[in-house]
């Protein structure tokens, strides 16, 4: 399936050394899903990705070569009635109607067709990391976990499941909620370090002198998840690891490890609807992706044993 509104891609080239890993932050994604547009734009195939949240709508839509959904996705889907809202949270759908959002909107001749025979057909794999509520483990999911729709679907959606604000995802006789709860708040790169690699393109979704604060009020959060002790210490120390692990991957950074893409500045928050706000950082994001092209080429190298063409 092709959509009309998808780019034309240059020369197909294939990375294997390096990891591409994106941040999640809901509706902040408007601006990094510019950075998908531009990578299948330029033909640029990373072959091992990884998402948290909305990082892994950015993955899953980056692997199924699908720019026209990786625009959609974070900018006109939000105007879509039964995207959520107060009355959707009433019923206990959540503020975001994550069964629509993930689980119905995907499907042929829906609102949000995903492109489920060009993302099985890719060479890539995928990690997309959820957080186990009742054990604070953190779960990964490639695509070898993925043999239906269905199967990727459930998975974005406990992935991008906001504690408090998304009911939690029951699978396979566990609860999962966002992954951004783990190990390294939000942005796996752990996972790609544990996995081999040394080199890193990290699409984050907050700008350069972002420090996340510890969240207020604790006893409040140990009320609400108080059937999830796990969750709620994960959730009151997220802020920690979450900034330990951006100081890591500026140290890759300057290392000459890590090509860091980070918004020069991020107009939206992570529950943003107005679609004019979200189409401008979209076009933000895409001005700035699209400058950081010709860098993000030359630290992976086009040439040499790990990098490969193919139509």
């Amino acid at each position: 399936m092709t959509n009309a509104g998808q780019v034309a891609t240059a020369e197909t080239t294939r990375i294997e050394d390096t990891a591409l890993i994106f941040e999640g932050g809901g509706m902040r994604a408007s601006l990094t899903s510019a950075m998908v547009v531009a990578l299948l734009g330029a033909g640029l195939s990373f072959e091992w990705v990884a998402g948290i949240s909305a990082g892994a709508s950015n993955t899953v839509n980056y692997l199924s070569g699908d720019a026209w959904r990786a625009r959609r996705s974070f900018v006109e889907f939000a105007a879509d009635e039964q995207f959520g809202g107060l009355r959707y949270f009433a019923r206990g759908q959540g503020m975001f109607n994550a069964e629509y959002i993930y689980q119905k909107a995907g499907g042929p001749n829906e609102a949000l067709p995903f492109d489920w025979d060009s993302f099985q057909s890719s060479t890539g794999d995928m990690r997309i990391i959820g957080f186990n509520a009742e054990s604070g483990d953190d779960v990964v999911w490639s695509k070898k976990d993925t043999p239906h729709i269905d199967d990727l679907m459930v998975r974005v959606r406990a992935s991008s499941t906001m504690p408090g604000l998304m009911p939690p995802v029951h699978l396979n006789g566990h609860v999962y909620v966002d992954g951004a709860m783990g190990e390294d708040g939000g942005i796996a790169l752990s996972q790609a370090q544990r996995e081999g690699f040394e080199k890193f393109v990290i699409v984050l979704t907050q700008e350069r002198t972002y420090r996340k604060a510890p969240q207020r009020f604790p006893a409040v959060y140990r009320g609400i998840f108080r059937k999830y002790p796990a969750l709620a210490d994960a959730l009151l120390t997220r802020w920690k690891r979450y900034n330990e692990t951006r100081e890591q991957i500026f140290a890759l950074e300057e290392e000459g490890k890590a090509h860091v893409f980070a918004p020069e500045r991020m107009p939206v928050d992570n529950s943003t609807r107005d679609l004019s706000r979200l189409a401008a950082a979209h076009r933000m994001g895409l001005s700035q992706s699209r400058r950081e092209l010709p860098e993000i080429r030359e630290f992976v190298g086009m040439s040499g044993s790990a990098v490969s063409s193919s139509r």
